[in-house]
C-alpha cells in the first residue's frame, strides 16, 4: 500500500501498541480472538487509535462525518429530538461526540425552536476528542460529561456513527463449516489464524445470518456481540423512562448485508483520508470499522425490552425532518451562501453519497415519531 509516512513519535506509539498485542498473543497462548485485536487497536489506554492523542476527525484527521459537513444535519434532527422531548424529559444523552459540532447544532437549533434542554450528556472514549469537545463547548452550561450508562434515563439519546467502531468478530466459511478468526505472530508480524466457532459465537451467528450454511466456502464476514451488547446497555437505561435513541450509521439489514457477492466481509481501515482493508497496518494509527447489522441492532434493542419505532435510510430520516426546509431558510437567491449549503444537502441525501448506505433506526418506548418520519419508516425491510 502507498500511504502516507507516519511521524516518528507516532510510528513509535504504534510500535509499543504491537508489542503489547504480541506480549498478550503470548500470553494467550499463540492467538487472540480478532475483537479483541481491534479493541487494543482503537481502545488500547493511551495508545489506541480512540484514547490516544492523534486528531481523528478534519483535514488532519482520518474521515469526516455528517455533522461536519453541514450543521443543517443537527438542525434536522433536533425535529426529531423535540418531537421526543416533548413526550418524555427535556435530556440528551450523545454517544461519540466527535468535535462536539453535533451537540453545538443541535442544542443551537431547539433553542431557536423555544425547546429547553436541561442536560446534554456525552459519553466520549477518545481523550483527545472529549477535549476538543470541551473547548469547543465550553460556553454551554448545560453540557457534561460521563464515563459510562446511567442507571436510569429519559429523553433523546443521539448516536452517530457510534456502532461501526464497535469490535466485531470475522468468522469464515472454511472446509465445509465456519470457523472463527484470530490473531497470532508469524515471523514478527500479525497474521489471521483459524479456530473453531466456540458454542455461544455459532449461536450468535445462526441467528444473525440468514442462510449461513448455504453461503459459499471462504466466506468472509462479521458478526456484532459487542454492538449488540451495546443496544442490550441501551435499552436496560431506557427501559424505566420515556423517550428514543436516534442511531445513525453505514450498514444495511441482514438479508443484504450477507449476500454471496460480499464474500470478503465490510472490514475498512482509514488512515489520513485513505481507505484500504489491512486492519494489522499500523495498529493504533488507523480506525478500523465494519458495517452495521442494523436487523442484529434492531432484535437486540427488541429482545432487551424496547420498540424499534422506525428503521429508513438516511436521505429519508433526514428529508422527513425538513431538511430540505432548512434549506431553504437561506435565499437561493443569494448564491454565496445558498449554494455551498445545497451541495453539502446534496451530499447527506444523495444515493450516491450518504443518503442511501446511511441508515437511521430508532428505538425506544413511550414516545411517538413525528408522523413524516413514521410515513417514511422501512422497519420491514429489517
Amino acid at each position: 500500500m502507498s500511504l502516507p509516512a507516519p511521524a516518528p513519535d507516532a510510528l513509535a506509539a504504534s510500535q509499543s501498541l504491537q508489542q503489547r498485542i504480541a506480549d498478550e498473543i503470548e500470553q494467550l497462548g499463540g492467538a487472540m480472538a480478532f475483537s479483541r485485536f481491534m479493541e487494543l487497536a482503537l481502545y488500547a489506554p493511551e495508545l489506541g487509535y480512540y484514547s490516544g492523542g492523534a486528531s481523528k476527525l478534519g483535514a488532519s484527521g482520518d474521515f469526516t462525518t455528517a455533522p461536519e459537513i453541514s450543521p443543517l444535519f443537527g438542525a434536522a434532527l433536533a425535529r426529531a429530538a423535540a418531537a421526543i422531548i416533548a413526550q418524555s424529559a427535556p435530556d440528551i444523552i450523545e454517544f461519540g461526540a466527535g468535535t462536539g459540532k453535533l451537540a453545538r447544532d443541535v442544542l443551537g437549533a431547539l433553542e431557536r425552536m423555544g425547546v429547553a434542554v436541561n442536560s446534554y450528556t456525552i459519553i466520549e472514549l477518545s481523550g483527545e476528542l472529549r477535549a476538543r469537545q470541551q473547548e469547543a463547548l465550553k460556553d454551554l452550561p448545560q453540557v457534561r460529561w460521563i464515563d459510562g450508562f446511567p442507571d436510569s434515563f429519559s429523553g433523546v439519546v443521539l448516536a452517530n456513527e457510534v456502532l461501526d467502531a464497535m469490535p466485531v468478530e470475522l468468522v469464515i466459511r472454511k472446509d465445509g463449516a465456519w470457523q472463527r478468526q484470530m490473531v497470532t505472530v508469524e515471523q514478527g508480524e500479525f497474521a489471521f489464524v483459524q479456530q473453531p466457532l466456540p458454542g455461544p459465537l455459532a449461536q450468535q451467528l445462526v441467528r444473525q445470518i440468514p442462510g449461513a450454511e448455504q453461503l459459499p466456502e471462504g466466506y468472509l464476514t462479521e458478526i456484532h456481540p459487542v454492538a449488540e451488547g451495546f443496544m442490550a446497555s441501551l435499552a436496560g437505561m431506557m427501559k424505566h423512562g420515556r423517550g428514543a435513541a436516534i442511531l445513525i450509521d453505514y450498514g444495511f439489514p441482514a438479508r443484504e448485508y450477507y449476500v454471496d457477492q460480499r464474500t470478503g466481509g465490510t472490514l475498512m481501515c482509514h488512515y489520513r483520508h485513505h481507505a484500504h482493508p489491512a486492519p494489522f497496518y499500523l495498529p493504533g494509527l488507523q480506525d478500523i470499522t465494519a458495517h452495521v447489522d442494523f436487523t442484529a441492532m434492531a432484535l437486540a434493542a427488541q429482545d432487551a425490552g424496547l420498540a424499534v419505532l422506525a428503521y429508513m435510510n438516511q436521505a429519508s430520516f433526514l428529508l422527513a425532518c425538513g431538511i430540505g426546509e432548512l434549506l431553504l431558510e437561506t435565499d437561493p437567491e443569494d448564491a454565496l451562501r445558498y449554494l455551498p449549503q445545497a451541495r453539502a444537502v446534496q451530499k447527506l441525501v444523495s444515493p450516491a453519497e450518504m443518503g442511501e448506505l446511511f441508515k437511521v433506526l430508532v428505538v425506544g418506548q413511550g414516545v411517538e415519531l413525528p408522523e413524516p418520519v413514521v410515513r417514511a419508516d422501512r422497519t420491514h425491510r429489517l
